[in-house]
């Protein structure tokens, strides 16, 4: 007697591969932000959210669309002072980026730049109100000027002026794309 057979059915691994080749969809970043005096403070420094949800009178989340750029400062205190002093310089993923996680950043974040304690925060700080007071937007700066500047907070040099020429070379290096 001859066994039936079976019609062939696609193999796990195939179907999982065919899946894969999709780009994934677009998902919007959500920053958690968070007041309590004294205690916790995690604000925008900059950027231009899509819009905000308030969670409650001490949360709430900031939504950024694909490529946006902003800044998050997070600064924790206790009893006897300043706990944490932290700055990250973050970019909205697009569908084909690699990302990092981020505690706080749904679904993750390409970290430009990341300062942690209060001399880097305020080098950094500083470096972004130069930036404003030559009248660019700290949101449209280079992605790679950030990552130079988290460089050079690593290797302990001085942090480059980012000028009004650096970004005429930035928007005309954009333009070619």
């Amino acid at each position: 007697m001859m066994a039936a057979t079976r019609p062939a059915q696609p193999l796990p691994h195939a179907q999982a591969s065919a899946h894969a080749a999709l780009p994934p969809a677009s998902q919007p970043m959500r920053v958690s932000l968070a007041f309590v005096a004294q205690r916790v403070n995690v604000y925008l420094r900059f950027g231009r959210p899509a819009r905000e949800i308030a969670m409650d009178r001490w949360r709430r989340v900031a939504v950024f669309m694909p490529g946006a750029i902003c800044c998050r400062i997070k600064w924790l205190g206790n009893d006897f002072g300043t706990a944490l002093w932290q700055l990250m310089v973050l970019q909205a993923p697009t569908p084909l980026d690699g990302m990092q996680r981020v505690s706080g950043v749904t679904p993750g974040a390409r970290i430009l730049l990341r300062a942690d304690g209060e001399p880097r925060v305020k080098a950094v700080l500083a470096a972004v109100d130069a930036i404003e007071a030559a009248g660019l937007d700290p949101c449209a700066v280079a992605p790679v000027y950030w990552r130079m500047i988290g460089n050079r907070l690593a290797a302990r040099l001085p942090l480059p002026a980012y000028t009004p020429e650096r970004h005429a070379a930035h928007l005309a290096r954009e333009a070619l794309r």
